[in-house]
């Protein structure tokens, strides 16, 4: 195979063109879920699906730290993306998840 193959294509880096939020959440298409899985499956599904949303709207809003994703902050940013005030429970995930996506 030729060496000329190998190498990655450049891409254009988003660093060089400015990339425009209107809105820090889309929702995207709502699929069915698989049937036959217990409750407590559907449950965390659900749990984790709305901690990853909340996630990338505070990602996008400028909270980068778990320490500035206090409950209020979590709980104002659902309503702001049109989401269920989210539970103690899921307010821990959203933190989780920003402090393990560095």
């Amino acid at each position: 195979m030729p060496a000329a193959a190998l190498k990655p294509k450049p891409t254009q880096s988003t660093s060089r063109r400015p990339v425009l939020l209107d809105l820090p959440y889309q929702p995207v298409e709502k699929r069915p879920l698989p049937p036959g899985r217990p409750r407590e499956w559907y449950m965390t599904h659900n749990r984790r699906l709305k901690a990853m949303r909340l996630a990338i709207a505070l990602l996008d809003s400028g909270v980068y730290v778990p320490n500035q994703a206090h409950n209020e902050t979590i709980r104002s940013t659902a309503e702001a993306i049109g989401v269920h005030p989210p539970s103690d429970t899921t307010c821990h995930m959203v933190r989780a998840l920003i402090r393990y996506s560095r």
